[in-house]
């Protein structure tokens, strides 16, 4: 278990840097891993956990991922970013990019029931504030969706399980006062090819409802007993012919420290 911690970005308010504070607390004497654990889930899933998770890894749930890729701002852009996740409790996920000569640097965070989102170029001029139920509701579908960067919380009692077929199972996420279907694809020696939501959002400029949203699982990387998504496509409408105008970021882990 790694006692590191990681200092909050400069650049978060003092209600997300809190937030980041709060999610990376470590945990105190996790339970390890035993592959029994996994026994009574549907097919699907025991292969993807049996894989994600090694044998007497503790089963830490709260995790800080270091990144960098290319998101979509009118154009793709090249970022680096840090995020703080605990699946079912919230995520502080900050990044920072250009457009064109004016670095842009921001955050989007759920916790607690309220979701924000919050971009400054320059540091000073606003590019993008938005917060209140519908960015929150969105938020919620998103930290459904990264249970799989934290495999440990698809263990926890309050996930429900089911399987679809021998490839898929869904996942039933508890957040922000809404069950959360996670679908999960699955090849057959346990790596995990695509994860959806549906996501609350609006992606077609329309009014918010629920559109199909995840991302498809490039590679693998393994950090302290976890194997997890390392480079990953995400966006609006995976699978389907709107997925070129949908997709909007992608990215590959350069660190993750569990905690």
């Amino acid at each position: 278990m790694s006692a590191t911690v990681v200092v909050a970005p400069p650049y978060l308010t003092e209600e997300a840097a809190r937030d980041w504070d709060v999610l990376q607390e470590p945990a105190e004497r996790p339970p390890v891993f035993d592959p029994e654990q996994a026994e009574l889930l549907p097919e699907p899933a025991r292969r993807w956990l049996l894989r994600a998770i090694a044998p007497g890894t503790p089963l830490l749930r709260a995790v800080v991922l270091s990144m960098h890729g290319t998101i979509r701002l009118n154009g793709w852009h090249d970022f680096r970013a840090l995020q703080v996740l605990d699946p079912l409790r919230g995520y502080v996920w900050s990044a920072g990019t250009r457009l064109g000569l004016l670095p842009v640097r921001g955050f989007d965070r759920y916790r607690d029931g309220a979701g924000e989102m919050r971009w400054r170029a320059m540091g000073a001029l606003p590019v993008l504030s938005a917060s209140g139920p519908d960015v929150t509701r969105s938020a919620a579908g998103r930290l459904a969706c990264e249970l799989v960067l934290a495999p440990a919380a698809a263990l926890d009692p309050a996930v429900g399980w089911k399987s679809l077929n021998e490839r898929e199972a869904v996942a039933t996420v508890p957040v922000g006062g809404e069950e959360h279907d996670v679908r999960l694809s699955v090849a057959e020696d346990g790596r995990l090819e695509r994860v959806t939501v549906l996501r609350w959002g609006n992606p077609d400029k329309g009014p918010y409802r629920r559109h199909l949203f995840g991302v498809e699982c490039l590679d693998e990387l393994t950090f302290d007993g976890f194997t997890v998504p390392g480079r990953v496509r995400a966006g609006w409408w995976p699978g389907t012919r709107l997925w070129p105008e949908g997709e909007f970021i992608r990215f590959t882990l350069d660190d993750a420290v569990y905690r």
